[in-house]
């Protein structure tokens, strides 16, 4: 996530809720996307140490929890700016510049001189970041499925170009023999599946066949991942976009909410200041005096009622705004007290954290230390495999 300081309701429901899920289903690497921050805002580096800490703050808070999640500060891992460099290497021009949020950024941000290397080059950042990780999935939202493909496209160059290794054939005997004769059968009876009849189950069966394997090395699982395909071996393996589910946490006016917007309520703001937005929120236009009737439908207030309120008291809305049994004060009144208790206690931790600011450090140096550790293991194989491991004879 890059920073941009202390995060809103909509990062809640349109991020982090998703996030608090994953981190008990997969081994999640979550990072404060510093780098990626200058890509657009190169010329205001003194607030992006402290949105970095607020943002870390905020993620604490609403319960990612470092024991069963990775957090750690991408510019604190230096092995994503070597991959980063290595693949811009191989990486064709005409791919970055094809990748759709490459012109609509330009156009949103005309404000910016955003024709610099680094904003053109972001995709690829991107890529260095999950591959370095070998990730299998990526949690995004539908705009970024694209990025995602990018950097499947970009691991399959770099195996192609780079992992066919010296006696490839051989070793990938070899390592087929060390599966055992009942694993060797059968991963070879399911290779000849796939590559002579085009059978997906196959394939699908023999990576899982090998996934299993306790018999043979990473390296050695890696050549037979390629060896199935036809291929050489895989040294980035591509992975897969595990989709957002659609953020629906309209802003107090009834856009998305956003900062740009100026329609957020931060996850951390005073409860009084919290009340007096959507107090005076705009509701139905239509709706001028206490006893004309109005049309949930064209008010903002009904948005955030879809997100936090029963169908009983939906039901209630929608039957007394359209006779004018109550008005637009009583109507807020359940969602005031929804989003308070939502967010008294994302207030409270965060203060906790707030006032101990060595915990939070901590957190994240630790973090920092065991994502480097993931992403030197991957950059001494791409080094190999680039011919870039100078070990004396």
């Amino acid at each position: 996530m890059r920073p941009t300081g202390a995060l809103h309701l909509g990062h809640y429901h349109g991020v982090l809720k998703n996030w608090l899920k994953l981190q008990h289903e997969y081994e999640c690497y979550f990072f404060a996307a510093d780098w990626h921050a200058l890509t657009t805002h190169y010329d205001e580096p003194a607030t992006i140490e402290q949105h970095v800490w607020d943002m870390v703050i905020d993620w604490l808070a609403v319960g990612i929890n470092p024991g069963s999640a990775c957090l750690f500060i991408q510019s604190r891992v230096m092995e994503h700016a070597e991959l980063h460099l290595l693949l811009s290497m191989m990486t064709p021009l005409g791919w970055l510049e094809r990748v759709p949020t490459y012109k609509d950024q330009q156009e949103k941000l005309k404000e910016r001189d955003l024709s610099t290397y680094g904003f053109l080059g972001y995709p690829l950042l991107q890529s260095a970041d999950i591959l370095v990780y070998k990730a299998t999935s990526v949690p995004v939202g539908e705009d970024q499925v694209a990025h995602v493909e990018l950097t499947r496209e970009i691991a399959r160059r770099f195996n192609h170009l780079y992992g066919r290794e010296a006696g490839f054939e051989e070793k990938a005997a070899e390592a087929i023999k060390k599966m055992g004769k009942k694993n060797a059968k059968l991963y070879t009876e399911l290779r000849r599946k796939y590559q002579e009849q085009g059978d997906e189950g196959a394939l699908d069966t023999a990576r899982a066949l090998l996934e299993e394997q306790q018999n043979i090395t990473l390296g050695d699982k890696e050549r037979l991942f390629g060896y199935l395909e036809g291929g050489g071996r895989i040294i980035l393996p591509e992975p897969g976009a595990l989709l957002t589910p659609a953020s629906k946490m309209p802003g107090l006016d009834g856009q998305k909410m956003s900062k740009s917007y100026n329609n957020v309520i931060s996850l951390r703001e005073d409860p009084a200041s919290v009340e007096q937005k959507l107090r005076t929120m705009p509701t139905d236009t239509d709706r001028v005096r206490r006893t004309d009737p109005g049309n949930p439908e064209k008010c903002p207030v009904w948005s955030l009622h879809q997100v936090y309120s029963s169908d009983d008291t939906r039901a209630w809305v929608q039957e007394g705004c359209r006779s004018a049994g109550i008005g637009c004060i009583d109507c807020k009144g359940p969602l005031i007290d929804a989003i308070q208790a939502e967010l008294a206690p994302i207030r409270e931790r965060a203060e906790e954290y707030t006032q101990n600011r060595n915990l939070v450090r901590n957190i994240i140096s630790e973090g920092c230390d065991k994502a480097r550790d993931v992403a030197r293991q991957t950059m001494t194989e791409v080094r190999q495999a680039m011919g870039l491991d100078y070990r004396q004879s």
